[in-house]
């Protein structure tokens, strides 16, 4: 059953870009059901061209290990082997860098959200801030 509906990815994407808006650095947000398939996606005036492409794909890394990208990069040396090789298998489809994180409703993984355009703590932060969104719905 999907959960992650327009209505729920559009609230999430538009709270991460108001946070971003608030640091000023132009970014682009991409939310992602839970098999990774693009609900919602806008990028603010003045975000870089590739910031479609990593959002999307730190969405889609979050949604399909349900955990944060943050995570996944902190401990990406547990298993280099798969990090070094999923590029090969997965092209451009999952980015394990800060800027994703899971959506869940009642512990369960619904979606992802991935942030482009701003420092990995940026992005982080902004994920953050439009998955908060979620939690209150």
């Amino acid at each position: 059953m999907i959960e992650m509906t327009l209505e729920l990815a559009e609230a999430v994407g538009m709270a991460a870009l108001k946070k971003a808006a608030q640091i000023k650095r132009p970014m682009s947000v991409s939310i992602v059901d839970e098999s990774g398939r693009l609900v919602f996606y806008s990028r603010m005036d003045g975000a870089g061209y590739f910031t479609f492409d990593t959002s999307r794909a730190k969405a889609m890394a979050a949604a399909s290990f349900k955990r944060s990208t943050l995570e996944i990069t902190q401990n990406k040396d547990l298993n280099p082997l798969l990090w070094y090789s999923l590029p090969s298998v997965v092209p451009a489809q999952a980015l394990p860098s800060p800027g994703g994180l899971p959506i869940k409703k009642d512990g369960r993984v619904i979606g992802a959200i991935g942030l482009g355009g701003g420092s990995p703590e940026e992005d982080h932060d902004c994920a953050i801030a439009g998955a908060m969104v979620a939690g209150k719905q």
